[in-house]
């Protein structure tokens, strides 16, 4: 069953639930209600019947006269309403009207009129007229009436019965239930309507989403649903949109990385061809005795340079996918950071000549640092290198320094910079901000940036990057303390 008829039949069944038992409470209230507003009118009957026709000494209560013509009157005016009433005397005999026999009050009843109470009842029995005919079962009202002496006594003078017919009550209570029953027939209808206006809206905007999820798994991932933020649905189309957000990113990264795949295994055919092409060269000039002896020692050693950067690039992609992959070991330990800087700057410090740049290292003669010795050497040699290869006749600082709970260090350069969108894809593997340096001798491969940020994640670590074209960059790498 499809789900439109499916929340159509749950809309009905609650509405027809929720109807039936409004019905049912209506109905029954509406029976009491009339009952209740006849008994109500046959009290007032029975007032005025005593008013107009009895008669009390006042002298003596004991002495209680009834006006029979007065009683002639009432009885053919409230005939004619379909209203009885009979007159008893506090002998509980029935005195009015006379013509026809009347049994007496149930004792139950006559104790309770005593007492001063009203009595309501309905009756099943049929009444004799003075024609003997009968009439239909009757709703009747027992009234007591007292008269109080000077000594503030009650007396009990007589008991007026009024009864109306059932027939007639069930009648007005029938037509205010047809009433009833056509009034929940036409908001049944209404409410069918309303229901299968909703189900409609509801089941329209899950078939938009069933539509956006084909075009997803057709590989659109651009669809975006409409969205008010106002139920469930909404929350569903909101979700849907960020998972076709989050896939078409994915594609995009996908796409990103494999150009930078493509990219990196051109530069590196090239940066391996060209090694291996010197290489093989020098070897036949060898095999060959075409080198004289005077330059063996100089081809063999530029050789030696080729293989090694080589080695290097291989060692790189190793290294790098050791470091993605968590294959390496973390030893940390507490050592001198500035030591190590040091010998460091010492290492660079012929790169830097023939940039003509002047490489430092500021801090404190003695600053801890709790890392791996040797990864924190590669991320600073990394760093550095690459301050060096974008830097001419510049400054490059090299500033470490304390933090709370860290060691924080800042390597300064003066050189090219970098664009906005140069900085967002630095971390990116192969990535190479100035493509023109690719065949430096410092910029193989452009994985020391993506190894450094790996590295420094390892660490627990934080590395940030400012920069701006042309005046230059500044990269602030921190090491949290070993935790306690």
């Amino acid at each position: 069953m499809r789900l439109v008829y499916q929340q159509l039949l749950a809309f009905l069944a609650v509405i027809a639930s929720a109807l039936l038992l409004l019905g049912l409470s209506f109905s029954s209230m509406t029976k009491e209600y009339v009952y209740q507003n006849t008994w109500t009118s046959l009290e007032k009957y029975a007032n005025s019947l005593v008013e107009q026709s009895v008669r009390v000494s006042s002298s003596n209560p004991e002495r209680v006269s009834f006006d029979s013509e007065s009683l002639l009157n009432s009885e053919a005016l409230l005939h004619n309403q379909s209203v009885h009433f009979t007159v008893y005397n506090r002998d509980n005999t029935a005195i009015f009207p006379d013509n026809v026999y009347i049994s007496k009050i149930p004792a139950n009843d006559w104790k309770k009129l005593q007492q001063g109470k009203i009595v309501q009842n309905v009756s099943d029995r049929q009444l004799k007229t003075t024609s003997g005919q009968t009439e239909p079962a009757m709703t009747d009202v027992l009234k007591p009436y007292f008269y109080t002496d000077k000594a503030n006594r009650k007396h009990l003078v007589a008991v007026v019965k009024v009864g109306a017919f059932v027939s007639n009550i069930n009648s007005n209570i029938s037509k205010i239930n047809a009433n009833l029953t056509k009034a929940l027939l036409v908001a049944s209808f209404v409410a069918l309507l309303l229901a299968l206006f909703i189900s409609r809206y509801l089941t329209l905007r899950i078939n938009r989403l069933r539509k956006a999820t084909n075009q997803i798994a057709s590989g659109n991932y651009q669809v975006k649903l409409p969205s008010k933020n106002r139920d469930e649905i909404d929350d569903l189309a909101n979700d849907f949109n960020n998972m076709a957000r989050s896939l078409q990113e994915s594609k995009e990264e996908i796409q990103r990385q494999e150009e930078r795949r493509r990219e990196f295994m051109a530069d590196a055919a090239h940066e391996m061809r060209t090694p291996l092409t010197t290489i093989n060269g020098l070897l036949e000039g060898l095999a060959y005795d075409a080198i004289p002896e005077e330059s063996k020692a100089q081809s063999i050693d530029l050789m030696r340079n080729e293989t090694n950067r080589l080695i290097r690039l291989v060692n790189e992609n190793l290294d790098y996918e050791k470091i993605r992959n968590n294959q390496i070991n973390l030893n940390k330990q507490h050592f001198n950071a500035i030591d190590s800087l040091n010998r460091l700057a010492e290492q660079l410090h012929q790169k830097a000549v023939a940039k003509h740049d002047e490489l430092t290292v500021q801090g404190p003669s003695d600053l801890d640092v709790f890392a791996d010795y040797d990864r924190f050497v590669q991320i600073m040699f990394n760093v550095t290198q690459n301050a060096i290869q974008f830097t001419e006749n510049g400054q490059i600082t090299i500033l470490a320094q304390p933090g709370y709970q860290e060691t924080i260090f800042k390597i300064s350069d003066t050189g090219i910079g970098m664009n906005k969108e140069q900085l967002s894809n630095i971390w990116e593997r192969f990535y190479k901000a100035d493509p023109s340096r690719t065949n430096t001798k410092y910029g193989e491969s452009g994985l020391g940036l993506a190894i450094v940020h790996q590295l420094v994640l390892l660490h627990h670590g934080k590395v940030e990057v400012t920069s701006k074209p042309g005046h230059g960059t500044t990269f602030t790498i921190i090491f949290p303390d070993e935790p306690k």
